[in-house]
């Protein structure tokens, strides 16, 4: 193995240009400043020290991540079904799916947050190390069972497949990871380290970067390895808008590049809002040693015919041209989301078009539908661990497409208020904007008329 073992391949490199900006969005407003000039560029002959000072004040309109939250909760919004066909020995691991407290709900809604991300994410179905048990009865009362691993796109770093039995197949995978391990030094310190890990039919290694013995040159060097009972690598990609085998693009690359646009409009409207409410003192004939005090008590005299003292302020043309953008561009953003939501005649699966009231499906009903298949299999992978032959099946909650795309984003809309980031005044005025709420309608108005209503059945009377 070389030094270069954290590389990812050119394979995965073609899918990944747009991760790190989406890590970044995701991250927030902490880490859109620590990228710095990669998505906030320094203006020619910008001072260092008022670049760090117009970095170090920039605020992120959170539109890219909010959006993500919101759409991969909707399948979530309802307790996934469970089929009768699940073996009980398989149904109990699903209150603890990963061995770490998350039951197969979360587990699934987190998977599918990060394919709607970064456009693929992955399933590994693991088994503890068991070398020296020979028999299921031995791994049972050792508590030893498969579980479920949630693999990141910026973890995948290679893979080779080919096709076996008319399937294409994944046989060689690796990933990098992250695990957590007693300090030699102190018993009671806990460290995290990274290593790589690379998965072959039948066996695995795994590599941490260590000094090597001979050159004591950092080198990524072989840790552990080992083989497994199960002839397949037991990994099932989840895919965001899938373009091929294990190739995938973000389904909003779009907003994540309209968020970042908005980032640095929004620096630039900040700026301009600066300069524009500190007026500056212009002199003309005025003396050049001559002290001027500014104040409602003092007075500046000169015994020059030309000379004049004024401020100079700016005309605010750009604050409102610039103000007017940054909206445009919100709603360009609350669109793009608002598209998966848009049910698209035509577009349908085989066992939809065989149903005679599916005429379509919106973006992430497919979406959902094709995370829906791959835990399936991964159920299946759970069943292959354990000796059981078939895993079962379970169903997620897709009947949530829109029929307009203000349908759509007005759904959005309701879920930011709900969630306590959108105020209740923007809701209204948006959904008015949307046609959905008469122009005749005032706010103020409507908040008079929710106070005075009685609260409903079950509820406290709310403000508005």
């Amino acid at each position: 193995m070389t030094d270069d073992v954290r590389k990812r391949s050119a394979k995965i490199e073609a899918i990944a240009t747009c991760w790190p900006m989406i890590t970044a969005l995701l991250g927030g407003t902490p880490a859109m400043r620590q990228a710095g000039k990669t998505y906030l560029p320094q203006w020619p002959n910008e001072d260092d020290g008022f670049y760090k000072n117009r970095k170090d004040t920039a605020t992120l309109f959170p539109a890219f991540p909010r959006t993500v939250e919101v759409l991969s909760g909707k399948p979530f919004s309802r307790p996934i079904t469970f089929g009768e066909d699940i073996p009980e020995s398989i149904k109990k691991m699903f209150d603890d799916i990963d061995l770490q407290g998350t039951n197969l709900h979360s587990f699934l809604a987190n998977v599918c947050e990060a394919a709607l991300g970064y456009g693929i994410a992955g399933i590994l179905v693991d088994y503890p190390h068991s070398e020296g048990v020979k028999t299921i009865a031995e791994e049972k009362s050792l508590g030893l069972r498969p579980y479920f691993v949630k693999i990141d796109a910026e973890c995948l770093l290679d893979f080779q497949s080919q096709r076996i039995n008319g399937y294409e197949t994944i046989t060689k995978l690796r990933f990098v990871e992250m695990v957590a391990e007693t300090s030699p030094e102190d018993e009671f310190k806990e460290e995290i380290i990274e290593q790589v890990r690379v998965l072959d039919i039948g066996r695995w290694r795994t590599y941490r970067e260590k000094e090597d013995p001979v050159t004591h040159e950092k080198k990524w060097l072989l840790h552990e390895k080992g083989t497994t009972s199960l002839q397949k690598i037991p990994f099932v990609p989840i895919y965001g808008e899938k373009i091929g085998f294990m190739r995938s693009r973000p389904p909003m690359a779009e907003l994540a590049y309209l968020n970042v646009e908005h980032w640095q409009t929004k620096s630039d409207q900040q700026t301009i809002l600066h300069v524009a409410r500190v007026p500056i003192l212009f002199g003309k004939g005025m003396d050049s040693g001559q002290d001027i005090t500014v104040g409602a008590a003092s007075a500046v005299i000169s015994d020059k015919d030309s000379a004049d003292l004024k401020y100079v302020e700016h005309s605010g043309k750009a604050i409102e041209s610039g103000r007017l953008y940054i909206l445009d561009l919100e709603d360009k953003m609350r669109q793009i989301g608002a598209e998966l939501l848009v049910v698209k005649p035509g577009r349908i699966t085989v066992a939809q078009t065989m149903a005679e009231d599916e005429s379509g499906t919106c973006a992430l009903q497919r979406i959902v539908g094709d995370l829906q298949d791959a835990a399936n299999q991964a159920i299946q992978l759970l069943a292959d661990w354990i000796k059981e032959a078939k895993g079962g099946s379970i169903s997620i909650f897709r009947d949530f497409g829109a029929a307009s795309l203000a349908e759509a984003s007005a759904d959005i809309l309701m879920e930011m208020n709900v969630a306590g980031t959108l105020s209740n005044e923007t809701l209204f005025t948006e959904i008015q904007r949307r046609g959905m709420i008469s122009p005749d309608v005032k706010w103020t108005d409507e908040q008079e008329k929710i106070k005075s209503q009685p609260p409903k059945p079950g509820t406290t009377q709310l403000s508005a």
